[in-house]
Order: C-alpha cells, then structure tokens, then sequence
C-alpha cells in the first residue's frame, strides 16, 4: 500500500492499520458502534423499532435524532436539550452544524406555517439531464394504460448500464413520488436483462417526471395524529406468471407517511384471496407504525381504520368458520384476526372510487391518476 501523504518512511517497511477505514467491510459497524455507545452515555436509547432513531425524554419534552451513516438530523420539542445534544456531539467527533434543516440526501424541504413541502426537484432534474432528455415533451400518467410488459417482449438492450443506473435512481426518488411506485416496481423486475419495450417505459417514467418536476408531499402542521390505513391488490395483473399485485398506503391524518407495492410471492386463486394476502401485509406494516408512533409519543390506543374494496376479503377476517376456500390461507386468516379482535384495527369497506391504494397496484387513466394525485396530498411546489 502507498503510505499517507507527508509520511517518509523507508522503501522495505509496511504500514500497519490500527483502526477501520471507510471501504472496509467491518467499518460501518464500528462507526455505528462508537457512534451508538457515545450518544447512550448522553442518556438516549435506540428505538426497539427503527435502529437508526435515538430518543430522550427530559422533563422539558422529546428529543429525537435520526442517523444515516454519518448524516443526522435532530429535532424535538426542548431546544435546551438539542442544544445541549449539539455540543456533546462537537466534542466528541468531527461535526458540521448545517443550520434549519432544509436539504437532507437529496431531499429538499421548504417550510411555512401551513406545515412542510418536501421534494426531490433537483435531484429529478438530474436525471433526466442523465438520461439526455432535452425536448419538452411530457405524458400526463408514468404508465400507459392497460400496458403489461413482459421478460421478452422487444429488443435486448446492447448497453443495459444506462437502464440500471436510470432504475436506481428512479427506486429512490419514490421516497417522495408515489404516484411513480407502480411504474418504477414494473421496470425494477426487468434489471438483469433489460429490453427496448422495457427502456420505453422508463423514458415515458422520465417524462411524466418533466411534466410534474416540482411534485412534493405535504405535511399539514393542522393535521390530526390520527392512522388510517388504505389496501388494495390487482388479481393476477402479470400476465408472464399470474402474481398479483399488493399495494398499500398509510395516511396521518391528512399526510402520506408509508406506501408500497409489491408483487406477491405466491399466485392467487381468486380476487378474493389477492385482496386477502394484500390486508396480511398492510396489517404487518400497521403494526409496526402503531409501535413506532407509540415509542415516539403519539397515542395508539384506538383501532387503527383500515380501508379494503373487497367485501369478501373483510367477511373472511370476521368469520371463525374455515372451509375449502380459505384453508390454503389460514395463517394469514389467523393472523388479521387475532390482531382485529385484540383491537389494533378494524376494517372498514370503502367503494373503488375512494380506495387511495388503487395508484399502487395498476395502471390508471389520467383523470383517476390526477384525483388520487390529489388525494395523496401531492402538490407542486416550485421554488
């Protein structure tokens, strides 16, 4: 190895490593530990339900500081204790106080009376730079209607790097667009050999993108703490292998906090069974969320409402009765029931045009796209 840069030493001597450097393999766990055992002696703790969240609570209210590798951002509601946090931290490791917290990886977040903008402009003016689209051509939905792609349906792409990198980014850029998870979920399941029908869809991703650069979410400062959640499932939309989709969002009064979607792992033998599987998962994610927001002060104690367009599929979570239909699907059944009748949810029946999780499991027309849009309290923002 090349000995650092102002250390002489002679030509038929070694260097030895004394501590982890960033590029080793054990090197994120050291930084994690040292930065864990350091901020506990502080008096915080690690939240049991997201390792990277740190809490404390002081007579004055809760500070809460959230870690990404060596990028954090505090907040809560005792400024003494922040501050006091700050200063700890100055001491004991390298640190750079960027101010009000405004731009975080690629985040950028506006603030105003009425709450909180957050959006990924910049970073979506980026890539399309990347991907070289310079005309003014835009779509007005990220997938065309009825489209289904298929493992082989055009050309294979000679260079597949440009698809992959586009897809990466396009993964990341859901953090604050979910109206392009559908979208970006179909093109993901295409990486490791990427065709032109495949590349067309990304483009037509990029272009709804240009049309709707300054789309953010919107955090309502009035907004109630109050969860509600919204599933749904396209029965086998792929037409390749006949999985059916999961889609699920969850709301906080007025404000999108978590949404997915997902193929399912196993194939559905009805409409009903898809939509069932679907509640399973969204039922696993409420709980999480409903310990989460527990650990960081928010009152859980009411059933959380969650929202399901399939009449069927609620009958099944409140029917003790299993029979041929519903026994290949026990453990799911089970598992709803046992957490509806212990009251952490309860289901509710909500007509198509009102199910929120509808843009997350199918392609939709631009009318239906633009009031779900709407509904998820995406707006523009522009600087």
């Amino acid at each position: 190895m090349q000995p650092p840069p102002g250390l002489s030493i002679e030509s038929n001597k070694v260097c030895h490593l004394r501590r982890a450097l960033y590029g080793l393999k054990q090197a994120p766990r050291a930084w994690f530990a040292k930065f864990s055992s350091t901020i506990f002696r502080l008096g915080y703790t690690a939240s049991p339900y997201d390792s990277a969240l740190f809490l404390r609570r002081t007579d004055k209210g809760t500070i809460l500081l959230l870690l990404y590798v060596d990028d954090m951002i505090i907040t809560g509601d005792d400024l003494s204790g922040i501050q006091e946090l700050k200063d700890f931290l100055s001491q004991q490791f390298e640190m750079k106080d960027l101010g009000h917290l405004s731009y975080f990886l690629g985040l950028e977040i506006t603030h105003s009376t009425d709450g909180l903008y957050i959006t990924q402009a910049k970073y979506a003016s980026d890539l399309l730079s990347q991907a070289g689209l310079t005309d003014s051509k835009t779509v007005d939905t990220p997938v065309e209607l009825n489209a289904h792609l298929t493992p082989l349906g055009g050309k294979p792409l000679s260079n597949p790097s440009l698809y992959r990198r586009l897809v990466g980014s396009l993964v990341y850029l859901t953090v604050t667009r979910p109206d392009i998870s559908y979208a970006v979920h179909q093109v993901s399941q295409y990486l490791s050999a990427p065709r032109s029908t495949h590349y067309a869809v990304v483009l037509r991703i990029l272009r709804y993108l240009k049309g709707t650069l300054f789309h953010g979410l919107f955090y309502s400062a009035q907004s109630p703490l109050i969860l509600r959640a919204f599933s749904d499932a396209d029965w086998a939309g792929d037409p390749t292998d006949r999985r059916s989709t999961t889609g699920y969002c969850f709301l906080l009064g007025s404000s999108l906090i978590s949404w997915r979607s997902k193929k399912q792992t196993f194939v559905a033998r009805s409409s009903t069974e898809a939509e069932y599987r679907a509640l399973a998962d969204t039922t696993s994610e409420l709980l999480w969320l409903r310990w989460l927001l527990k650990d960081l002060g928010v009152s859980t104690s009411s059933a959380t409402p969650l929202y399901c367009d399939n009449q069927s599929a609620i009958h099944i979570a409140h029917n003790d009765v299993f029979h041929e239909r519903t026994k290949h699907i026990e453990i799911d059944c089970h598992f709803i029931r046992y957490h509806l009748l212990h009251g952490a949810l309860k289901l509710f029946s909500v007509s198509s045009k009102d199910q929120l999780a509808d843009i997350f499991t199918k392609s939709l027309p631009k009318r239906r796209t633009r009031d779900l849009v709407d509904n998820l309290k995406l707006v523009s923002h522009p600087p």
